[in-house]
């Protein structure tokens, strides 16, 4: 059971097919359907992947006469990207000490 909103973010992007709707609704909202055309599978199948991102508030949905629209929720991820960002400025600072001591072996050759 997921805990938290980041959580349920990481384990949203954990599928490469979450990750390329994700991606299809960066150039806007879209149907079930058209979400569906390229993939190779049902559109139940996107269904559940459509709801695996809504409960983690990567995406929200609305009705729009007969068609129900996602629309990408991009604030959960801005809070990934600062989570990452962390560990980021761990390795450069790792990076850099690693630059340093062999800066230092270099010099003793």
């Amino acid at each position: 059971m997921v805990t938290d909103q980041l959580s349920a973010v990481f384990g949203a992007l954990a599928d490469p097919t979450r990750r390329s709707i994700l991606m299809r609704l960066t150039r806007g909202d879209a149907t079930v359907g058209e979400i569906c055309a390229p993939f190779a599978m049902s559109q139940p199948a996107i269904s559940r992947h459509l709801k695996v991102l809504e409960e983690a508030g990567l995406i929200s949905r609305s009705r729009m006469s007969t068609r129900r629209l996602s629309h990408l929720e991009a604030a959960p991820l801005r809070a990934a990207t600062s989570w990452l960002a962390e560990y980021r400025r761990y390795w450069e600072t790792t990076y850099d000490q690693l630059d340093e001591l062999l800066a230092t072996l270099e010099d003793e050759t």
